[in-house]
């Protein structure tokens, strides 16, 4: 049996490379390879993360490009908006590093090839059962220990959310693990901070560094970018959703 047919050849197939490239990237980023190593890393992880979203959008299907520019856009504008503008967390030089929003869209496409895949499908109700255990143990730990009540309560708005999007709930779960990895592994290496209240203003919020539920944020700029291809492709989504209705009709 070829790996690429298997749950897990198709798990790294999908998130494997976008592990490793989270970890690579921030590395490049990082407190720590600046200090020794070269101080303008930041500009080498700009330019893969660049060069990783051309490729990936020449090698896309129409609709991934289509996605992934919308991705782009709506990241460009959360960026500014919640970290200069809003103050919800700052970069180690106090910008708005390029590679951020490339990697919003480079995400994107990430978790959607991931809930594509046909074992992942197949074995849907077993990882989202899995992932949701995850999430309970890894948003209570961070309660407990970290005293982050910010991130619960994202986490729980979380949850209420999926109730709205059952049949997307494997794709926003899955984003969910991936962000709580992006954040650890941005705020560990010093790419990034939160501070410790909600908005650097909300003293009945304490937080974590980094909140256990940020990915709640990413998910706006899911439902952004599937919004906006939806509308602009309606004759399409139309026949998508009915091909669907009729693969859940019991035969």
């Amino acid at each position: 049996m070829k790996l690429s047919t298997t749950l897990l050849g198709q798990t790294f197939q999908s998130i494997g490379w976008l592990i490793f490239i989270i970890f690579l990237g921030l590395f490049l980023d990082s407190r720590f390879f600046a200090e020794n190593y070269y101080e303008n890393g930041q500009w080498l992880n700009n330019i893969l993360a660049v060069i990783l979203y051309l490729y990936l959008l020449k090698k896309g299907t129409p609709r991934v490009r289509e996605q992934l520019f919308y991705a782009l856009l709506i990241g460009v504008i959360g960026e500014y908006f919640f970290s200069l503008f809003l103050g919800m967390y700052t970069y180690r030089l106090h910008n708005i590093p390029h590679y951020v929003p490339f990697g919003h869209a480079i995400v994107f496409l990430g978790i959607y090839l991931f809930s594509r895949k046909q074992k992942v499908k197949s074995h849907r109700k077993q990882i989202e059962l899995f992932i949701t255990i995850f999430i309970v143990i890894y948003s209570v730990l961070f309660l407990v220990y970290r005293n982050d009540v910010f991130g619960f309560i994202l986490t729980v708005v979380v949850f209420l959310s999926l109730r709205k999007y059952p049949k997307e709930r494997l794709f926003y779960l899955s984003m969910y693990f991936i962000v709580a990895i992006v954040e650890i592994v941005g705020t560990s290496l010093e790419c990034w901070v939160w501070p410790s209240i909600a908005y650097g203003k909300f003293e009945f919020l304490p937080s974590a560094n980094p909140p256990a539920g940020i990915s709640l944020f990413y998910f706006g700029l899911d439902r952004g970018t599937l919004s906006i291809y939806k509308r602009r492709n309606k004759q399409l989504w139309n026949r998508f959703k009915r091909i669907r209705k009729l693969q859940t009709v019991p035969s």
